[in-house]
């Protein structure tokens, strides 16, 4: 029998967010919108006069500020909404207009940093030292300081800030086809049940024992995208390139220099990542051979990968249960940190289970002054588990930072992004190590420790080696063709898991199914996050509290300085190989661990 997705009005409320929490309805959401579209009216009267002095720039950013904070509420309340259920014409006509409307009022804000660094910077030091009020924006004008070379004129800067609208087109026109265009096949699960495939079911077929199973959705879910390669490819390619034009426009040597030194990351952390990563490739090669071994496989497929090469330990973990394992299980970081883990439980900033038009994955939302929403597919596994742990740990980064910093430091980089999403599932996985006795249990969370660092390391790395390859060729004139894309990509995985693994032709156009090509240079920051997140979870275990003092510090800083300083005062100095490097001596020693094991 074929067992349908639930529509949303069938999922019980307490595991839906409360969009309540940011608007009433979508009557008091148009009010809002009315009423920043008149506050940015009244802004762009400031035009012309951020130079006449201290008090006049400090109303201004004032100002500015207070568009940012609710222009940005009123763009969560509608992204969440058209996530909820992209079925729903509503939420999808709130969205399409909250990002227009955001466009529009950015480039009406765009004469703002032309203007500031038209002032003389010995003039603008004598404003934030004799106006109390400029000194909380002394980072942020020094940052801005820093990209006079970077910024254009106010017309160029709102002409590009227009186009906003259109760049984002790319991404969009993926996520329309891959939500909800896309229509997956049925396959039959374990029992013969007729299913029809989702992108949360992948995940979980992927998982399963039968690899009739495994092999179906893969060639499945691929089935679905072949069709639509050379959309995807023109998607893709005209994505890269609005980064490479930006760039240029922008006066950098590359799309990667526009990406970091906006914030502070030096291009050196990039390529070290890909160098260190590629040097310790025979240490994926070694474990990919054991889970052939341990799988007993003639063959090891990329669809073998997701399943467990070790017993399965029989685990349902209802919501609820999982709830109270985060509790327990972030109990060392305090009382106050326990506190806001209780208040997105009770609250509604957790949106728990798929249903019809849902937006697939995971992910942790919201903006300053809204709760930090988190969207999750649960379906009661033990993975499910550690996807809340990594998404609370993205809320709770937010809950703090937001709690703590005004709106202007309000946010954190991308770079320290999945620092406290990866440290809390290092720390779930140390929990569970500790308090529960089974061995089985015991394979299976080092078998999930390796998982975590091939797919946020190696994996990430490979899909920054594929970005990176994709925006140099684009930057030396070359075109990105369907064919090209598939080739390069087929080399790279070959060249990352080795000879243990016989591939299959269609993950050479698996890049046509991952979003994340379109955040421009995002993805290697998973792999340096978890290398930072390795290295803190282990000073927070072994130290105590001066290292849970020093984490906590981080969690509340946002981006009040840079995220090299941020993170060397929590204790690990990303500017070096040696985290990354230390990530990697870790995993030939859980390797060790494995082996001895089973």
């Amino acid at each position: 029998m074929s067992v349908a997705l639930p529509r949303r009005d069938e999922v019980a409320p307490e595991h839906t967010w409360d969009l309540s929490l940011v608007f009433a309805d979508s009557a008091a959401w148009e009010a809002e919108l009315s009423a920043i579209d008149t506050l940015a009216q009244q802004f762009t009267t400031l035009e012309g006069t951020l130079s006449q002095g201290a008090a006049q720039l400090l109303a201004a950013l004032r100002m500015r500020d207070e568009i940012g904070q609710r222009l940005w509420a009123l763009y969560t309340y509608a992204h969440q909404l058209k996530d909820s259920d992209s079925t729903n014409p509503t939420g999808q006509a709130l969205n399409d207009r909250a990002g227009s409307f955001a466009a529009r009022i950015s480039a009406a804000l765009a004469f703002v940093e032309p203007e500031i660094l038209a002032i003389p910077e010995a003039t603008l030091s004598g404003w934030i030292a004799s106006e109390p009020g400029l000194q909380i924006y002394a980072y942020e004008l020094n940052k801005l300081n820093q990209q006079r070379a970077h910024i254009r004129s106010a017309e160029v800067e709102s002409i590009l800030a227009q186009f906003g609208d259109i760049t984002r087109a790319p991404y969009e026109i993926f996520g329309m086809l891959n939500d909800s265009d896309i229509v997956f096949p049925n396959i039959n699960d374990e029992q013969g049940a007729t299913l029809q495939l989702s992108h949360a079911r992948y995940g979980r077929f992927l998982e399963s024992d039968n690899r009739r199973v495994r092999h179906d959705a893969f060639k499945g879910m691929y089935s679905a995208y072949k069709p639509f390669r050379n959309t995807l490819a023109t998607t893709l390619s005209t994505a890269v390139r609005s980064h490479v034009l930006e760039a240029r426009l922008r006066n950098y040597s590359s799309a990667l220099e526009a990406a970091l030194k906006p914030n502070e990351i030096p291009l050196e952390v990039y390529h070290n990542l890909i160098s260190t990563i590629e040097a310790n490739l025979p240490k994926l090669h070694r474990y990919m051979a054991i889970r052939k071994k341990l799988m007993d496989l003639n063959e090891l497929r990329m669809y073998d990968l997701y399943t467990s090469p070790v017993p399965e330990v029989p685990m349902e973990i209802p919501y609820a249960e999982a709830q109270d394992l985060m509790l327990a299980a972030f109990a060392p970081l305090g009382s106050d940190y326990a506190e806001a883990l209780r208040e997105s439980f009770g609250s509604r900033w957790i949106d728990v289970y798929e249903n019809v038009g849902k937006r697939s994955g995971a992910y942790s939302g919201g903006s300053y002054g809204t709760p930090p929403y988190i969207l999750l597919n649960y379906q009661d596994r033990l993975n499910d588990v550690f996807t809340l742990a990594h998404e609370l740990g993205h809320s709770m980064h937010s809950f703090f930072t937001r709690k703590t910093q005004p709106f202007v430091y309000g946010n954190y980089t991308i770079f320290v992004a999945e620092v406290a999403s990866t440290l809390n599932e290092t720390l779930l996985t140390h929990y569970l190590l500790n308090h529960r006795d089974d061995e089985q249990l015991r394979k299976r969370l080092l078998v999930t420790q390796l998982e975590d660092v091939r797919t946020t390391i190696f994996r990430q790395t490979m899909f920054a080696s594929f970005e990176l390859d994709m925006h140099t060729r684009i930057e030396a004139g070359e075109s990105l063709t369907t064919e090209g894309l598939c080739q390069r990509y087929y080399d790279l995985v070959a060249a990352y898991h080795g000879p243990a693994v016989t591939l299959d032709e269609e993950i050479s156009w698996e890049w046509a199914r991952i979003p994340h090509f379109y955040y421009n240079y995002y993805v290697y920051q998973y792999a340096t996050g978890l290398s930072a997140a390795l290295a803190l979870s282990r000073q927070i275990i072994n130290e105590g509290q001066p290292a849970i003092e020093r984490y906590l510090r981080f969690l509340s800083s946002g981006s009040s300085k840079s995220s090299i300083d941020l993170l060397r005062a929590a204790g690990v100095d990303m500017t070096t190989t040696a985290p990354v490097q230390a990530a990697m001596d870790a995993f030939d020693g859980l390797l060790d661990q494995l082996e001895a094991l089973v």
